[in-house]
């Protein structure tokens, strides 16, 4: 329990941070929270006074209490709505805030952790969890008034008669227990579904975004039969928590119901024996209800409160490194690198059964175009990936300009390198704004420039739309080659000094891909061009070939020194022209 504690206090700390911009709005909500309670406790009062007037048949105090009573109220109504038009304003800048900050959060994560781990839980904290966290400064208030509210009438049965004090205190005490019991199993329920409510979230996305691939396949049933199991395990959990909702609330009512009938044989007991009149008996049960619904807000406060912990828990994790491992790099800045690098004996491993590079060595020059050629497998994409700093190696080193990689910002290393894939991700904006994303500041000039050079602009001419063209998630209005026609202008227009091609070309035609080998050879001397090739015929003309096997370095030279000297290659090279 104090371990619980100690952990809200350290989640609201946290949360602090992001909304004390806006704490202007919290003092209000104090403000407002304070006079609210003042009339919530007023109110029931006042409304006991109408009741004793009515029955005594003093009219004239009546009227005048139930004036008071209708002020009070118009009163009420009015800092409510001030309220929630506060928390509104206060609700949607805060949450941004948190939501903002914990995609940026994201953005840093090691890319091993989202190899390990399905998108939806970082969906889900992101579109859920964080608008629990921010509501819980407004739900609070709104607990808080409800309690208060209740307290001033049981402050007011205090006085009215202590015995019917001491017995609605012992049934709030047995009421209490119960919602402690329920509270905790919902709990226990609650962690389990929010797991399952990631992977389907997940799962959901990969259904939308696949749904292409999922038609083409025609695997709908079987997909279908995949998400129905898994959608209804995290319902099951719903299901589950409900029942526990309902089974207790069953008990707590039927608690509440002999409860009454108990009052009403203790009110008889006091009446006829004078300990309490008519008139303050019918006031005490009038106000029944609220005082059993006293425990009801106070379990709701603590809920919030186990909700708040819950996914502010699950937040941070994420923005304060508990959890997921985030990108570390150094603080030694390049802003403008030569293009020399080197892997010296480099061991590289994606998990603990599978070393894919084993001790590589090689070197690389300044405005060099090299190739590196494979059987699938074989390592060649994992270079660039290390070399891009996505992943960590095991053991070696990654020299850049002979500085070791680990030592650059992360700046100095991808801004001064571009990878083009063989499956570039296309974001569903035009393409204009595609383009937008690596140089804000981008002149027409440049971007048609750009767009020429990996031969885009002619199809790009003939969209109604033309550049503001929306491409759809994915860029899935683009085919295979527009879309890495499209990547490969992005890299051009970023003007990086190193530009790797993962099996940029592998989606184009003949005539196309002689277009891009026509734009790569104009970049020769300019820039330090890697080119990973399915299609050997691609890159013959490199300046040097580096042959990968298993993981290592076989042989490199030229395509001659190569198909004349090493059988690997040789056999690589003849296979394709079978």
């Amino acid at each position: 329990m104090e371990d619980n504690l100690k952990n809200i206090l350290i989640n609201f700390k946290k949360t602090w941070r992001f909304v004390k911009e806006d704490k202007k709005y919290i003092i209000l909500f104090l403000i407002f929270s304070l006079i609210l309670c003042g009339i919530s406790v007023i109110t029931p009062l006042l409304s006991a006074k109408m009741l004793l007037y009515l029955t005594d048949g003093l009219f004239k105090e009546l009227i005048t209490v139930t004036i008071i009573v209708l002020i009070v109220e118009i009163t009420r109504n009015l800092f409510n709505y001030l309220y929630n038009i506060l928390f509104n304003k206060y609700s949607f800048k805060a949450t941004s805030r948190i939501q903002v900050s914990i995609a940026k959060e994201a953005m840093k994560l090691e890319i091993s952790e989202l190899d390990n781990n399905s998108s939806g839980v970082f969906i889900d904290r992101i579109n859920n969890d964080t608008k629990e966290i921010v509501s819980i400064f407004s739900d609070l208030g709104d607990g808080l008034i409800d309690v208060i509210s209740n307290i001033g009438i049981l402050i007011a049965i205090y006085f009215i008669n202590k015995i019917m004090f001491a017995y609605f205190l012992l049934m709030l005490l047995i009421i209490f227990i119960l919602e402690h019991i329920r509270m905790k199993k919902y709990f226990e329920l609650d962690k389990k579904r929010r797991k399952l409510s990631e992977k389907n979230t997940g799962l959901v996305s990969e259904l939308i975004r696949g749904t292409r691939d999922i038609k083409s396949l025609n695997i709908e049933n079987n997909f279908l039969k995949k998400a129905e199991s898994k959608l209804i395990e995290s319902n099951n959990e719903k299901y589950k928590m409900q029942k526990v909702n309902a089974k207790y609330n069953l008990i707590t009512g039927s608690v509440k119901d002999f409860s009454n009938l108990f009052l009403i044989f203790l009110g008889i007991y006091l009446c006829l024996n004078n300990y309490l009149s008519i008139a303050n008996f019918v006031i005490v049960y009038m106000y029944k209800d609220r005082l059993l619904e006293l425990l009801r807000y106070c379990s709701f406060l603590i809920e919030l409160t186990k909700k708040f912990n819950v996914a502010a828990t699950r937040v941070f994790e994420v923005i304060d490194d508990e959890k997921f491992k985030k990108e570390i790099f150094g603080n030694k800045v390049i802003d403008k690198i030569n293009g020399d690098f080197e892997f010296r004996n480099v061991s590289f491993s994606y998990n603990e059964d599978k070393v894919v590079l084993k001790n590589i060595s090689f070197k690389i020059h300044a405005n060099e175009i090299v190739a590196f050629v494979g059987k699938s497998g074989s390592g060649k994409s994992t270079i660039f990936s290390l070399l891009n700093r996505l992943y960590l190696i095991d053991s070696g080193e990654i020299l850049i300009d002979n500085v070791n990689i680990n030592d650059l910002t992360k700046d100095s290393i991808r801004n001064n390198m571009s990878i083009i894939t063989q499956n570039p991700y296309i974001f569903n904006f035009s393409i204009r704004d595609n383009l937008k994303l690596v140089k804000d500041d981008m002149t027409d000039e440049e971007m048609v420039e750009a767009c020429k050079l990996a031969c885009l602009h002619d199809f790009i001419m003939t969209l109604k739309d033309g550049y503001d063209t929306i491409v759809g998630e994915g860029g899935i209005t683009l085919s295979g080659g527009q879309r890495q026609r499209l990547a490969i202008a992005r890299a051009l227009l970023k003007k990086t000094e190193i530009i790797l091609f993962d099996e940029a070309t592998s989606a184009l035609d003949n005539e196309t891909q002689k277009e891009i080998q026509k734009a790569i050879n104009n970049m020769k001397g300019e820039y330090t061009i890697l080119i990973i090739a399915h299609r050997l015929s691609t890159v013959i003309d490199s300046e040097r070939i580096i042959v990968i096997d298993d993981g290592k370095v076989i042989a490199e030279g030229t395509h001659n020194e190569l198909f004349e000297n090493n059988e690997f290659y040789r056999n690589l090279y003849e296979k394709e022209l079978v």
